[in-house]
């Protein structure tokens, strides 16, 4: 089971159509689309998901590799309004560096849930008030 993580804290999976790679959208465009890309991707592949794609979903292959945070800001820069879900080994530490890069949720398996309880990540979940920029302007 996967733990679904936003700023009100943990809920469970509410997305119901699955998802597909890159390689395997469909050509006809189904009632809710939804995307995994992985944290290699070519940055020129994102700009076909800016209009048909209702979730993408960015795998974190470890904790120290941030390349989806830059692939989740490019998306928003690029005009992508839709869910960007986090999955995989994003850590407590990381949820404001997720929502200030764009992710609007992140996905984590139920055995790191254990290990750092939802208040941890409730403790972040005050991300516009503590970044960097706003204790400049402050």
């Amino acid at each position: 089971m996967s733990v679904i993580i936003t700023d009100e804290g943990f809920g469970s999976e509410h997305w119901e159509h699955g998802f597909f790679t890159l390689d395997e959208l469909p050509a006809n465009h189904p009632p809710a689309l939804a995307v995994d890309l992985p944290s290699d991707v070519a940055v020129e592949d994102l700009p076909q998901l800016l209009n048909n794609v209702d979730l993408v979903r960015i795998d974190f292959p470890s904790f120290a590799d941030g390349r989806g945070f830059t692939l989740a800001r490019r998306l928003r820069d690029l005009g992508f309004v839709g869910r960007l879900r986090a999955r995989g080994h994003v850590i407590s530490d990381q949820y404001a560096m997720a929502r200030r890069s764009g992710f609007d949720e992140v996905e984590i398996d139920d055995s790191l849930a254990a290990r750092q309880p939802e208040g941890e990540w409730l403790a972040r979940a005050n991300w516009q008030d503590h970044s960097y920029q706003a204790r400049m302007r402050g």
